[in-house]
Order: C-alpha cells, then structure tokens, then sequence
C-alpha cells in the first residue's frame, strides 16, 4: 500500500519544531518516580509508556495512569503505533489481581484498563477484561472502571464476557476516519468497529457509558471528521475524544498537518450538536487523558487523585472539555 497515495505526499518532516500549543513539562516529578517503582515492582505495563503519551508526566503527577495487560507486544501492526509488533508470550493468569491491587494503592475513582490486540488467544483476551473488573471490584469497589478493548476479531461472545461483567465505561477507538484504514488500522475495518460498539451498548444499556476516540493529523477534512462522528452517534456511541496524532519515529505514519486549536474548538461544537454527552477535543487530548472527568462521579477522589486535583483544578481549555454552563442538555 502506497501510505502517500492516502494521506498526500504534502506531508511534515520527521524531525522539526513543533507548534508552542504542544510545550509540555518533561516528566520526572516525585508522584512519577512514585508510580514508576509502584508499576515496575508489580510487573505491569501501562499504555502511558509504551505508546509514548504526550501527558505522561501530567498524569502520573496527578496519581493516575492507564494500565496496558496482555503484555507489552501486539499482534496488530497499526501505522500510528508506537507499541511494538510481534508474536506475544504474555500469558500471566494473576495480572488482573495485580492491576487492581495497584489501582487501589493509588486510589483512584476512576481506572482505565487496555489490552494490547491478542488475536493469538482463543478468546481474544476478553477474559484478562473479565478478570480485571471482577477484581476491581473486590480490591477498590468504590472506583469506576472504564475499558478499552480491541475489536476482539468482531466476535460477539468476547465482547459479551466483556459486557456482561458491567465495566462503567466500554471503549474501543476507531482511531482515523474509514478512508485511512487501509493505512493506519491494517487488520481492522471500520464497520466491525462500529459494530462492536453499538453491540456493547445493545448489551449494557443505560448501565454502561459507550465511549470511542479519534486521531487528526493524517490528511483527514473537518467534514470527514464530521461525518465520522455522526456515524458514532448513529452507532450510540456517547462519548468521544478527539487529539492531534503525534509521529513516534520514522517507520510510522508522517503527519500531514497540525490542527489548530481553533479547529478542536469547531469540531466539538459540531459534535455536541451530533447529540453526544461529552466530547473532548484538543491537540493533547488522548483517550484516557483525565478520563474520570468524562462520566459522572459518585465521589470525589481520594489518595494522589483528589490531593493534586484539589491543590489544582484542572482545565477545561487544555483538556477540550466544554464548561459546564456551555454543554448541551
């Protein structure tokens, strides 16, 4: 597949400065240092790290972090991704109970679960999810928990252990808009995206929150955009972020533009209009990026979460988030 026959050969050099809009601290306070002894001692991996967040140091300071199980290698090979690709040995049963142990030493009201994709299991991985929940449950019951899975291959049964174990939030990523898949997302296809999300919520109804999320960056219209998320809507889909794609090396995807925080701006006051119950979008957002603040909380947090948060309150304008007063009904 010729990427530039998709994308556009107008594309930005690898290495050049990037616009001010993405200065960020470099990570390595002492709450960073804190969660990357806690997370190496556990043997876990988190999504933070392997895929290169942006927002790593912002959200370790604040007590919180996405966990990534399954291991550290995917069978996908996803042309924006940074996490490696190949054949995984990751296989450890008691994984769920540690990430939930780690989730309840760092008091969280809100974790955020991810996989890598495990087409080698038999069931996808969708049993790490069952397990994980389940523990969660046990460990910290009074923390919300959000999921982001694969597509599980568009197998239903997978997806239906998933649901049926009443994650709060359900996420899968479509990522680009469908006419970048043959580029960005080999091995998937938007329509068994889209499937998977509107079975989840076909299966956990008003208990769970359906969520998605979607990168800019790689040659795609503000209309294409548009039109992405109203294929959302129309799948129920509740939820959505959007963030600017950032090029990890030179074997990914080249950036075709930066958008402009105008832009996010436009965009998510055309998505709100489309009738979602939250949409952030901005050039640092990411799917997890203060994801305690994309359903209702039924209390405040505790431990690292709710002493950086109440020292700090976060804002709306660097997340995407609407004020409250703005939203939609």
């Amino acid at each position: 597949m010729d990427v530039l026959r998709v994308i556009g050969s107008d594309v930005r050099p690898i290495r050049e400065r990037k616009p001010p809009w993405f200065k960020v601290p470099a990570p390595g306070g002492p709450r960073y240092r804190e969660l990357t002894e806690m997370i190496r001692a556990e043997n876990l991996h988190t999504v933070c790290q392997e895929a290169a967040c942006p927002n790593v140091g912002e959200c370790w300071e604040r007590g919180t972090a996405t966990f990534m199980m399954l291991g550290d290698t995917c069978t996908r090979r996803c042309g924006f991704c940074n996490v490696k690709t190949g054949k995984p040995t990751w296989n450890d049963p008691l994984e769920p109970a540690r990430v939930a142990r780690s989730v309840a030493k760092m008091g969280l009201r809100h974790a955020v679960i991810t996989s890598v994709d495990r087409d080698d299991l038999p069931d996808y991985g969708a049993s790490a999810f069952v397990g994980v929940i389940r523990q969660i449950r046990r460990q910290a019951p009074q923390c919300k928990v959000e999921v982001l899975t694969p597509d599980f291959r568009g197998q239903e049964m997978p997806l239906a252990k998933v649901i049926a174990e009443r994650p709060d939030v359900f996420n899968h990523n479509v990522e680009v808009v469908p006419r970048l898949y043959s580029v960005a997302r080999r091995g998937s296809t938007w329509q068994r995206s889209l499937r998977v999300l509107a079975n989840a919520k076909a299966m956990g109804g008003d208990e769970v929150t359906t969520k998605s999320g979607l990168m800019v960056g790689l040659g795609e219209s503000f209309d294409e955009m548009v039109e992405a998320l109203g294929a959302l809507r129309e799948h129920r889909v509740q939820v959505i972020t959007v963030g600017q794609y950032l090029r990890p090396t030179e074997r990914h995807l080249p950036i075709v533009r930066y958008w402009h925080p105008d832009e996010f701006k436009a965009l998510e006051e055309a998505a709100y209009g489309l009738g979602f119950d939250h949409i952030a979008a901005g050039p640092l957002v990411r799917s997890s990026y203060h994801a305690d603040q994309h359903i209702a909380q039924d209390r405040p947090g505790v431990g690292p979460l709710a002493a950086v948060g109440a020292r700090e309150p976060v804002s709306l304008s660097r997340l995407g988030a609407r004020p409250p007063h703005l939203r939609h009904p």
